[in-house]
């Protein structure tokens, strides 16, 4: 036990309190930011993602993961607020907990197996694009020094870990934020700051109960953008505990992290927060700063809530220029360049997997759409390929005149049509032996694709033998299949 909890919170303590402080400098400006896209005060915002960053350190499934409010959580709050208000958010945002902490216990994580390396590929190059598009506003219609004071911060970024010993003890991030935020104060550089975005809180989230009717209207009101949330909630931190499992070659809990982000939510809920999630950007902030344990995810929520209350005249004036270098980083280094070498050597099929998730969500900005459209390819592709592996062959006995057909592989609804298409229904002969020992049958499309085979083989004369059906196939031809019951024609017209 003593040691599990040293290597969850303690084995990194230096590399993990300085990547909260960098992480929690590059959440105040998001979080205000998604506040703003989801039409609320910025202080729902950030009280969110302090409440979430505690809490999903100590109950969550993957330690160094960073978790708070979100763009894609935002976005989908937009018409609830409009029409209701704030206290059916902060009641979709208790619900949206509660289905979560279900989704965990139910072990809907283990969906993920479903997901393919190309659509996590595509994820995670989409997000790339628009972590960068995101930048894009602060970038256009500026003076030149806001493209000095982003290029100085990238310089920083990329050139700070290089100077020996120092370079390797403090994150580039940071060094970025601080220098930068100096120089424009130095200096009195006239650019935008994080003080620009809105007003920081000044006093501690207090207990809040959302103020709705009980009653079923309510749940009426508030369940459609619940179920949304919980979705792409749980559905972006699956992917971003992926992403963390690769970078840092470990593995996470997934069921643990479902639950983990509905005790999250219902706590944010509470404390007037909005629904949030994983944020991969900053989890990979966290990552490439040092951050490794659960002590830099609670770190990052700590501190964020000691700047915006102890801090807050110092933070106004961080230059927003040097957050976007910070998140061009992030940008850079979330996307898989290796993926566009990889276009010459790897599968079409694959190629288009990655490159739909990619457009999809880029084009709708909905990471959940992005990935259902992977995934329904990535099925599409995989049963057509599976489909294409059954061979059927056949021999002719002269002396008992019987024609045998041997059948190889997947029998299933991609498939079917092909085993019906490989019988010579018109041959003169009186036996035929179906031998599938060989093969195995999938759903109830193969067993009417059967059923279909050996009654015309019937009506043409020939006496029909199936022979060799393992236990798995055999269970459900017995129990879909009508072929070897009485009035075999008649149950497969009505079928």
């Amino acid at each position: 036990m003593i040691n599990r909890i040293r290597a969850n919170w303690f084995s990194n303590v230096r590399g993990d309190l300085l990547a909260g402080i960098v992480v929690a400098l590059a959440l105040i400006p998001e979080a205000i930011a998604f506040s703003i896209i989801a039409g609320v005060d910025p202080k729902v915002g950030l009280y969110a993602s302090f409440c979430i960053s505690v809490v999903i350190a100590f109950v969550g499934g993957r330690p160094g993961m960073i978790s708070a409010a979100t763009g894609a959580m935002a976005l989908l709050m937009v018409t609830l607020v409009k029409e209701h208000g704030l206290e059916y958010l902060l009641a979709a945002t208790l619900l949206t907990g509660l289905l979560q902490v279900v989704a965990g216990y139910l072990k809907l994580g283990a969906l993920m197996r479903f997901v393919s390396r190309s659509v996590v590929t595509g994820f995670v190059n989409a997000l790339a694009i628009l972590i960068f598009m995101a930048q894009l506003p602060e970038l256009t219609n500026v003076t030149w020094h806001v493209y000095a004071m982003t290029a100085a911060g990238l310089g920083i970024i990329y050139l700070f870990p290089l100077i020996p010993v120092i370079g390797r003890i403090l994150p580039s991030p940071l060094i970025c934020i601080v220098v930068l935020t100096g120089v424009a104060m130095v200096y009195g550089i006239d650019i935008r700051t994080v003080g620009d975005m809105g007003q920081l809180p000044d006093t501690l989230p207090i207990f809040l109960w959302p103020d709705v009717p009980l009653n079923l209207e309510t749940l009426m009101i508030i369940l459609p953008y619940a179920v949304g949330l919980t979705v792409v909630g749980l559905l972006e931190s699956m992917m971003t505990a992926t992403i963390v499992d690769d970078l840092t070659d470990t593995t996470s809990d997934r069921n643990r992290e479902c639950k983990g982000q509905g005790v999250a939510n219902i706590g944010s809920g509470l404390l007037g927060g909005m629904a949030g999630c994983a944020m991969i950007g900053q989890s990979i902030i966290n990552i490439k700063s040092g951050g490794r344990t659960r002590l830099s995810t609670l770190a990052s929520g700590v501190f964020l809530l000691l700047m915006v209350l102890v801090l807050d005249k110092w933070l106004v004036q961080i230059p927003m220029a040097a957050l976007v270098a910070v998140m061009i980083m992030v940008s850079i280094g979330t996307f898989s360049w290796g993926s566009i070498k990889n276009l010459k050597d790897h599968p079409l099929s694959t190629n288009i997997v990655m490159v739909v998730t990619v457009i999809v969500v880029v084009a709708t900005h909905n990471l959940a759409f992005g990935v259902l459209a992977g995934v329904l390819l990535a099925a599409l592709f995989f049963a057509n390929k599976v489909g294409h592996y059954m061979v059927i062959t056949s021999d002719y006995d002269d002396e008992t005149d019987t024609r045998r057909y041997n059948v190889v592989g997947q029998v299933f609804f991609s498939s079917s049509e092909k085993f019906i298409e490989s019988f010579d229904f018109k041959e003169a002969v009186d036996n035929v032996v179906i031998d599938l020992s060989r093969a195995h049958f999938w759903d109830i499309t193969a067993v009417a694709a059967l059923d279909k085979a050996v009654v015309k083989f019937r009506r043409e004369g020939a006496d029909v033998e199936v022979i060799g059906l393992n236990e798995a196939s055999a269970t459900i031809v017995d129990r879909f299949g009508v072929h070897d019951k009485p009035d075999a024609v008649e149950r497969l017209m009505a079928h």
